[in-house]
């Protein structure tokens, strides 16, 4: 009974289950149409909608499309009005022109008809005043005898005869004015240069003087049996000078670049205080590499302060080295630049070409930074440089003049003359105003110690003395030879830099006076 109950009870879940599906299904049917159902309603509502709104949408686009359409009509409708106006108004300007050229043409028309006129008339003119002309000439023939070229040159020969010695007064006192003229101007040139460029001049010494901190260092400068000193004269090529002058050690050399060199590296290991050979040539070594840009720089401030540009480099630092180069105990350099401006003032003042006048003074003595290296003097190896570095011709014309040479521009006068301010003047060498003085003075002595000398001067700074001589005493012949012997006498006798310009004046003067 229980194994039958089982069966029992599995077969009624069984139809249960059955019975419970079939219910199921119909269940889930009558549910799944209903919701179709709905979902249709759903989208007929959901598409009537969205044609009422696409309806909406459309009416509204159609209206702002007539809208901006009438906008555009009416802005075009303006646009065209606008230009209509326009046109009209090119038009009537079109006309106003129109009718002014026909006016201006119409004048044209008669300013030329009134010109012909003119001219026809001038024609008349110029018959009836020929007519009167021939008829006149023949009436003065008829009374003077006289052809027309015969009255002609009777009268040329009468202002002729007349004229000349009234032109031959004029020119010589034209001559005069002019000469006054040009010395009075000259004067005034140099005058304002020098004034203008007022430098300093300082004599430049054969000696520098390195101070110490004690006297005991002068013992480390010597070094054990003297080998400090002797690697530093071999080094730099000076004389080390350790005397008895208290915290100081003098250094002798004729070469400034050396000294300088010497004087620097001393201080340098004075300062360091490792003192030995060794040190010594390294130091020196150092120094002399910066010794080389300082020269370069030397060289190209003295470009900038004269305004020269576009040197060779080669050029420049040849510039540099006359920093350390000194003629009469003047600095080369300095004297150079000196030379330069002056120059340059002076073409100023005479229109001549300032650049070339500043370059051929700041150029004229580049040989002294080669001649303890080459043979031939400075203005020979200055001449060469020039031409090696390819400068200009009237430059070079410029520098080869300061001494004595032939110019060839006047911007080579122009540098000769500034040389001679530069150098001559009292101060600017080592020449004390005593002994400058006394010079001037025994010039003087040994050109009044001749026969027939009536006044003697010693100008330029003593580079020239002029001797006026009797004319009744000295012929010319004589005026020569006395120069000559002068120039010797000078030879003999003084001592001075550069040269001395010998000239002897003999003048003849004839005078009349009209009453």
């Amino acid at each position: 009974m229980d194994h039958t109950s089982a069966w029992e009870i599995i077969l009624l879940v069984v139809v249960v289950a059955v019975v419970a599906g079939v219910v199921g299904y119909f269940v889930r049917r009558g549910y799944a149409e209903g919701g179709f159902r709905a979902a249709e309603d759903a989208a007929r509502r959901i598409r009537e909608e969205a044609q009422r709104n696409a309806e909406a949408h459309l009416r509204e686009a159609i209206l702002q499309a007539k809208e901006e359409a009438h906008r555009l009509r009416s802005e075009a409708e303006r646009d065209i009005q606008q230009q209509r106006q326009e046109v009209q108004e090119i038009e009537r300007r079109l006309m106003q022109r129109e009718e002014a050229l026909d006016r201006r043409s119409e004048q044209q028309d008669r300013r030329q008809d009134a010109l012909e006129a003119d001219e026809r008339q001038l024609d008349r003119d110029r018959q009836q005043v020929e007519e009167i002309r021939v008829r006149a000439l023949g009436e003065l023939e008829r009374m003077a005898n006289l052809t027309a070229d015969e009255a002609r040159k009777l009268v040329l020969a009468q202002v002729e005869q007349e004229m000349s010695r009234e032109i031959a007064v004029r020119i010589r006192e034209t001559e005069q004015r002019a000469k006054e003229e040009a010395e009075k101007r000259a004067r005034n040139i140099i005058a304002l240069a020098v004034q203008r460029y007022a430098a300093d001049h300082v004599a430049e010494s054969t000696v520098s003087v390195v101070e110490l901190p004690s006297d005991d260092m002068k013992g480390r400068i010597i070094g054990r049996e003297g080998r400090n000193i002797r690697a530093l004269e071999n080094a730099t090529g000076v004389d080390l000078i350790v005397d008895d002058t208290p915290e100081a050690v003098l250094i002798s050399g004729f070469d400034p670049i050396r000294r300088e060199i010497a004087r620097i590296a001393l201080e340098r290991l004075v300062q360091d205080g490792r003192i030995h050979p060794a040190r010594i040539e390294e130091v020196v070594e150092k120094v002399k590499k910066e010794m080389e840009d300082r020269i370069r720089e030397e060289g190209e401030q003295a470009c900038f302060d004269v305004g020269v540009h576009n040197l060779h480099p080669e050029l420049v630092k040849l510039l540099g080295r006359l920093r350390y180069r000194t003629s009469y105990g003047q600095n080369v350099l300095k004297h150079s630049v000196e030379v330069a401006l002056v120059a340059g003032m002076i073409a100023a003042e005479l229109g001549a070409d300032i650049q070339v006048a500043k370059r051929g003074g700041l150029l004229h003595d580049i040989g002294k930074a080669l001649t303890h290296e080459m043979e031939g003097t400075h203005l020979e190896l200055g001449i060469d440089l020039l031409r090696k570095y390819k400068e200009p011709q009237t430059v070079i014309w410029a520098m080869e003049a300061h001494h004595g040479g032939e110019p060839h521009s006047v911007e080579a006068v122009i540098v000769t003359a500034a040389d001679a301010i530069s150098a001559a003047r009292p101060g600017a060498r080592r020449e004390s105003l005593e002994l400058y003085v006394k010079r001037l003075r025994k010039l003087e002595e040994i050109a009044d110690s001749f026969d027939g000398v009536e006044k003697t001067y010693a100008i330029q700074a003593g580079r020239e003395i002029r001797i006026i001589v009797k004319p009744d005493k000295v012929d010319d012949l004589q005026a020569v030879r006395m120069a000559h012997d002068i120039a010797r006498r000078i030879e003999q006798e003084l001592t001075y830099p550069g040269q001395i310009k010998v000239a002897v004046v003999r003048e003849t003067r004839a005078v009349d006076i009209a009453k």
